[in-house]
């Protein structure tokens, strides 16, 4: 039975038990309650923000945290396999998935419970199993269609893992009476059953931590680990956490995070999707900051770019990997000039990255671990680049403020439309991760195309047609383009999906007076177990 006060309002399904389990709920309840308090106060302070941007303040380096950034410190060594992180690849924690990564080459695999994984309860507490057996090296998976068995092969790839970010419930357990923060649910129960057994492995308990929008939320992360490192009876310092600086506000305080989580530090990461979303919201008063097409800011444009280097730069100097960003290009089956000039983009970002002094980088397909790995042997020998100190990197808050180049086309609108309804739909079934028109759409991708239709609704954008982007306008193109997807996947498997849900809702989000923070929030009370 749950503990007192810890209740889960869903149903039982065979196996759960060993997941959930008295003490690994008790764990949790113990997070929840000692960090609750501290972690409603953040989210409020997010509020505030928010506020005082919509006032006129302006984003820029924090003076009370200036001798943090002039003073010289490093974080904590990091573990052996943590030190080659060339290719990492991430996706959801399905059974299949979590094989085929572990197996696909990479050094790492990030797996996912936040963007790319449809939080329903089923894939939470299943996810957490399959990751159970990962590290215990006991995961199978046979194919039903197939019959293909697929087992780990000997030489794997060192687990991260990504809980959900701070803002996001799980309303299917609740602590006291409120849901619990889906983050301490994902930290909590991979933490309690896989920590010790990781460190008996030589490894330890990895972690990528998403959506941070201040030191502030990096401190709160450190004395998550830090408790759970004495209820678990860990040597401090077990936990390492990667952090994805994939909003606006955090770039302003990278060496303020590494240093808030200096005993847990395996350094930052460059989240390029969700750091465009971040910078739409950030800008989404300011009718002169209205974006191009999403398929124009690619990291060539100057905010991004420098971004990345300033990410690089501040790693280095504190003796800690800098991590690329996703290339969410996939293969292209049948069509090989198209599969090779999707390659030939991913091959070009990674070398651009390895050339700026990046450690590593990201992919979403085994097919492309290769050629990551490629591009970064051609420009390091070693593990890393750690030596690369870029003290040639200046940047500003105008360079990271900068706004992008391009225009804003009726295509793009479209595929806004058609990629954001397609997606919803697909996360409301359950399915978080999805190819679409060849590149792996997750909900930070989808993030920018329903953002950006609202943008341009907002401050009425003209489009390369001349004609601004309207209410009216847009219904009448999502009609056109949901036809087009009818099509496309054909006409029963259009009927028998939730498009109309997915589609109302889309709109919703797109025709709001003010922007919802995140889809996957605002959508949540939608999203249905199967």
């Amino acid at each position: 039975m749950p503990p007192a006060a810890v209740v889960i309002r869903s149903r039982a399904e065979p196996g759960w038990d060993s997941v959930l389990s008295p003490d690994a709920l008790a764990f949790v309840a113990r997070l929840v309650r000692e960090l609750r308090p501290r972690l409603d106060e953040l989210l409020f302070a997010r509020t505030n923000r928010r506020a005082a941007l919509a006032a006129g303040d302006r984003l820029g380096f924090l003076d009370e945290t200036a001798e943090v950034r002039k003073s010289d410190w490093t974080v904590d060594p990091i573990p052996a396999d943590l030190e080659r992180r060339v290719v990492e690849i991430t996706g959801p924690c399905d059974r299949k998935m979590v094989i085929n990564a572990l197996n696909s080459g990479a050094d790492t695999f990030m797996a996912d419970f936040e963007d790319s994984t449809s939080p329903t309860w089923r894939n939470v507490v299943e996810g957490q199993q399959n990751l159970i057996d990962a590290v215990r090296r006991t995961i199978q998976y046979t194919d039903p269609t197939s019959g293909k068995e697929y087992r780990l092969a000997d030489s794997i790839a060192t687990l991260l893992v990504r809980p959900r970010g701070l803002h996001l419930p799980e309303r299917h357990l609740e602590v006291d009476g409120r849901p619990a923060p889906g983050a301490l649910v994902d930290f909590g129960l991979y933490a309690f059953h896989n920590a010790r057994a990781l460190l008996e492995r030589g490894s330890g308990p990895y972690f990528y931590l998403p959506k941070l929008e201040s030191h502030h939320e990096a401190r709160l992360w450190n004395d998550a680990f830090l408790l759970a490192e004495r209820l678990l009876g860990l040597p401090r310092g077990s936990c390492k956490a990667t952090v994805l600086i994939e909003t606006l506000p955090a770039a302003f305080e990278m060496d303020e995070i590494l240093y808030e989580l200096r005993e847990h530090s395996a350094g930052l990461n460059c989240g390029r999707w969700d750091y465009i979303f971040s910078f739409i919201k950030c800008h989404r008063w300011r009718p002169e900051a209205i974006l191009p097409d999403r398929s124009q800011i690619t990291m060539t444009q100057d905010f991004l770019r420098a971004y990345a280097r300033l990410a690089i730069k501040t790693c280095h100097r504190r003796h800690v990997h800098a991590i690329g960003g996703m290339a969410a290009q996939i293969p292209i089956k049948g069509d090989p000039a198209a599969s090779e000039a999707a390659l030939a983009k991913v091959r070009a970002d990674k070398e651009r990255e390895a050339g700026d002094g990046h450690d590593g980088t990201w992919v979403a397909h085994p097919g492309l671990v290769a050629i990551a790995r490629e591009s970064f042997a051609a420009r390091m020998s070693g593990p890393h680049q750690l030596h690369v100190m870029r003290d040639d990197v200046r940047v500003t808050p105008d360079d990271l403020l900068r706004l992008p180049e391009g225009t804003r086309t009726v295509d793009g609108l479209r595929l806004n439309i058609r990629v954001g309804v397609q997606y919803l739909e697909s996360w409301l079934r359950g399915t978080g991760c999805v190819p679409l028109y060849h590149l792996m759409e997750d909900a930070a991708t989808a993030e920018i195309s329903r953002a950006q239709v609202w943008q341009w609704r907002k401050h009425a954008a003209p489009l390369d047609d001349g004609q601004p982007v309207t209410p009216e306008r847009i219904e009448q193109i999502a009609v056109e383009e949901m036809a087009r997807v009818a099509r496309e996947v054909g006409l029963s498997r259009f009927k028998s999906g939730r498009f109309d849900e997915a589609l109302e809702l889309f709109l919703r989000f797109c025709m709001a007076d003010e922007i919802d923070e995140f889809l996957t929030l605002a959508a949540y009370e939608r999203l249905e177990d199967p």
